[in-house]
């Protein structure tokens, strides 16, 4: 088992990870203090606590899951009563756009 160092706002944080999965790890941590970050920045000078920013940065990342669980499912109902290639099709789309979308966010991961 691996062990990655993730660095959130300035503290570092070893977690182990299945072997082969550093990079996606490393790429997460990286995420997570973009938007602590992010997070920080829109508070203004208003102090927040560690917890509160754990708690804060959750949500956000929770939010997103959510958006992407409803565009999921939104796509799950569109394909109702297609024919199988239809849906496959759809899916294909999907995927892509859903790549593209990771494939931003890692660019930017890795520019910071």
């Amino acid at each position: 088992m691996a062990q990655v160092p993730i660095t959130l706002r300035g503290r570092t944080y070893q977690i182990a990870c299945e072997d082969g999965q550093e990079a996606h790890l490393t790429r997460l941590g990286r995420y997570l203090d973009e938007q602590a970050d992010q997070l920080l920045k829109s508070a203004g000078p208003v102090p927040v606590t560690d917890t509160m920013l754990l708690v804060m940065v959750s949500l956000l990342v929770a939010d997103e899951l959510s958006d992407t669980a409803g565009e999921l499912e939104n796509f799950r109902r569109a394909g109702e009563g297609k024919t199988r290639i239809e849906v496959e099709e759809a899916v294909v789309t999907a995927i892509d756009t859903l790549a593209s979308r990771i494939e931003s966010i890692a660019e930017r991961l890795e520019g910071a």
